[in-house]
């Protein structure tokens, strides 16, 4: 049977009684796609299965082959493709899909409409694409694959993390980690400063305009195959949705941000402690029982099975998997079963949920699709055109009746009275409504300073539960960045989000200045010096001094003989404090470190660079096909708000670094009564496939620090339409 009649056979089967009539005609007669300038897709279509089809075929003209071999690992086959290696992903995946297709039927009809859209449209795909996929053996998609692409995803990481330490564990230890090298553990404190994201918003009292704004601005990696690249889109069925924002490739939806007529919403990582590892005595009498409310509970044997590509053959392999009640058994050793309960696990309605985001059209129907609780996880930071603006610290938070193991050690649970049952409830979280001074802003750190002027009260939420209070150097920029004017304009925002300051050499050169010319320094020290007095402690491309720096910066910390938060209280003489937020850490608490530091940083640029003051813009670069330009900003431990990932640059230059990550889709948008007005910026592009025009074409924009306008309003996609066609 073609591929294009079993996708409508399938519709068929699943009840075609519920679709609208327009809907018994072919997908592709019910959808339009429109590009906008740099490619922009707004998917215009009668309902919401003819949406999936076409924001499917949209993307498969963009990234091609990553939105089929997503399919393919949403159902666990792509060792089938790739070999034996992708077993541990497709065990994984398998046991997903398993409760993705047993929980299929229990989604929204809509949602259940966009998933059969998308399989439909990944089908017509292979269908039309033969040579591309001959030797892959596909089978035909299915609505449950599409469904299987977010399900239980916050479970594995959890997982990985405490295996890892019970591995390192001897019999009769307790679970400290201890060190893990200090070079190391700044990587990972870069690392974790570079992923997360920043979101503000104005209330009409700080806007020019007297309407509210919203900024998102997440920061993931350009590179991540299956999960960080966003993808910009506007999707329409008249009368039911109506959203522009980001999509991720290869995703229906997943983790979206954007707003639509009546509102916004931006996403911020805030990472609560959801997952407890409960540790189960094994029954002695009984295999594969534990003892758990004074019997014996039998755990659940399930055999997983996947196949993987043997030259020309497939081989098959079977895994059996444990569960219980309260999650599943993520090991058994020394008398204990080891289970993972998690508010995720099972959470199938995730999708769903930013469904209902997208529809709402007031700050309650948002609250309460928020309310749904499937998204388990991340600050929100809410925008509407009333006026409203609204922090969120969204975590669906275990009331635990013992403390937390974190990530690491395992609590003893012999009844139900030692496993939590019950989340927090909504109103119970912390969150901020219209403060008095108008604005919002988070960038990954915890909540309490949301806006300086109305704290959230650290005593409602007291620790272990909710995190303490915590500043880094990007947050404090963030909101020296927004008090900076008494009121806003998007341009501004615009502007301000782009600030080049590095906040780390205002609070920190200074000191240092001083610290090295009591020295009486000479030669290449001396010129050092030089660079950082003339310095202006910005990360604009022809900075000299802004990488040095950032050189002597880690040299320094790493020096300090202290590992993580320890590390940063000693190296600063006044260590950072919530009774001075954002003045705080300040000084050296160790000048005469921090000047053999700085020679040694000295030394180290003038090995690397012929020089002890390169430019920053010689140093790092956004390159994407026929674009190599200089950039400005800065990984976000040194207090950038333009946060930059970078990895070392492939022209094998010694030092030179390019842009992998942070900032990449930059959204802000102004709503008014007469409807949003919008810029924003993809820096990668709306195409993965370096044969598009639209593959490199947003890089230099991105580079200088531009946006673009968006088209939202019928008018504006017709002012900037490029091409209007329907999928085949």
């Amino acid at each position: 049977m073609p591929i294009h009649r079993f996708a409508a056979a399938a519709v068929a089967l699943l009840g075609t009684a519920t679709l609208p009539l327009a809907a018994q005609a072919p997908y592709r007669d019910r959808v339009e796609i429109r590009r906008t300038a740099h490619g922009v897709p707004h998917i215009l279509a009668q309902d919401f299965g003819a949406l999936g089809y076409g924001l499917a075929w949209a993307q498969l003209e963009d990234h091609g082959q990553r939105i089929i071999l997503n399919l393919v690992r949403a159902r666990g086959e792509l060792a089938e493709i790739f070999g034996r290696d992708s077993l541990e992903s497709d065990f994984a995946s398998r046991e997903s899909h398993e409760r993705a297709a047993a929980t299929y039927h229990l989604l929204d009809a809509d949602l259940r409409h966009v998933f059969e859209g998308w399989a439909a449209a990944a089908n017509r795909w292979v269908e039309t694409h033969r040579e591309e996929y001959a030797a892959w053996r596909l089978s035909l998609f299915t609505p449950q694959d599409a469904a299987a692409l977010w399900t239980d995803e916050t479970v594995e990481p959890a997982t990985r993390t405490f295996l890892r330490a019970l591995a390192r564990r001897k019999p009769g230890e307790g679970t400290d980690d201890g060190p893990t090298g200090l070079a190391a553990e700044l990587e990972e404190e870069v690392r974790r400063d570079n992923i997360g994201s920043n979101a503000w918003a104005f209330a009409p009292s700080r806007t020019t305009s007297g309407r509210a704004i919203l900024l998102r601005n997440p920061h993931l990696s350009w590179r991540d195959f299956w999960y960080g690249n966003y993808y910009e889109a506007h999707i329409t069925v008249p009368g039911q949705v109506n959203f522009y924002g980001d999509f991720r490739v290869g995703f229906p939806l997943y983790f979206n941000g954007g707003f639509n007529e009546h509102l916004g919403w931006a996403t911020t990582n805030n990472a609560p402690d959801l997952e407890e590892v409960y540790a189960l005595d094994l029954d002695p009498r009984r295999p594969d029982h534990v003892l758990f409310d004074g019997a014996s509970m039998a755990l659940e044997r399930v055999i997983l099975r996947a196949s993987w590509r043997n030259g020309t053959a497939l081989t098959s392999e079977s895994r059996a998997v444990w569960r219980t009640p309260l999650g599943p058994v993520i090991e058994r050793r020394d008398g204990k079963a080891y289970v993972l309960k998690s508010p995720g696990w099972g959470e199938y309605r995730k999708a769903e949920q930013f469904l209902r985001m997208m529809r709402a059209r007031t700050l309650a129907e948002w609250k309460a699709a928020v309310a749904m609780r499937a998204h388990t996880e991340s600050n929100l930071t809410y925008a509407d055109r009333e006026g409203n603006v609204f922090y969120f610290w969204n975590a669906a938070l275990p009331r635990r009746p013992h403390p937390s193991g974190g990530d690491t050690a395992a609590v003893p649970a012999r009844s139900t009275d030692d496993v939590w049952g019950t989340l927090y409830e909504p109103d119970a979280l912390p969150q901020l409504l219209n403060p008095r001074s108008g604005y919002l802003q988070n960038a990954n750190d915890p909540y309490h300073f949301t806006n300086l002027e109305s704290v959230i009260d650290s005593a409602k939420f007291p620790p272990p539960d909710f995190p303490s209070p915590d500043l880094r150097l990007r947050s404090q920029l963030s909101l020296l960045l927004i008090r900076s004017m008494p009121k806003v304009g998007l341009d501004d925002v615009v502007r301000l989000k782009h600030s080049p300051r590095m906040l780390a050499g205002e609070r920190f050169a200074d000191d240092l200045v001083a610290a090295v010319r009591a020295t009486n320094p000479t030669g290449d020290v001396a010129a050092g010096l030089a660079a950082i007095e003339g310095w202006d402690r910005t990360a604009v491309p022809d900075s000299r001094g802004a990488v040095l720096f950032t050189v002597w910066f880690d040299t320094y910390l790493q020096g300090s003989g202290a590992n993580g938060a320890e590390r940063w209280q000693k190296a600063w003489a006044r260590p950072w404090s919530p009774a001075e937020p954002v003045t705080t850490p300040d000084g050296l608490a160790d000048p005469a470190r921090a000047v053999q530091a700085f020679a040694q940083a000295v030394a180290q640029a003038k090995e690397t660079y012929g020089r002890v003051d390169p430019a920053l813009g010689e140093v790092l670069r956004v390159r994407r096909g026929d674009v190599d330009v200089p950039v400005m900003g800065c990984p976000g431990v040194y207090g950038c708000f333009r946060v930059l990932g970078l990895r070392p640059s492939g022209d094998g230059k010694a030092g030179t670094f390019e842009v992998a990550g942070g900032d990449g889709w930059v959204l802000a948008v102004e709503f008014g009564k007469d409807g949003p007005r919008a810029r924003s910026i993809l820096a990668y592009g709306a195409s993965s496939l370096p044969d598009s025009p639209w593959f490199s074409d947003q890089a230099a924009m991105y580079a200088r620090g531009e946006l673009k306008p968006v088209a939202f309003a019928e008018a504006e996609i017709e002012r900037q339409l490029v091409r209007r066609y329907r999928p085949e």
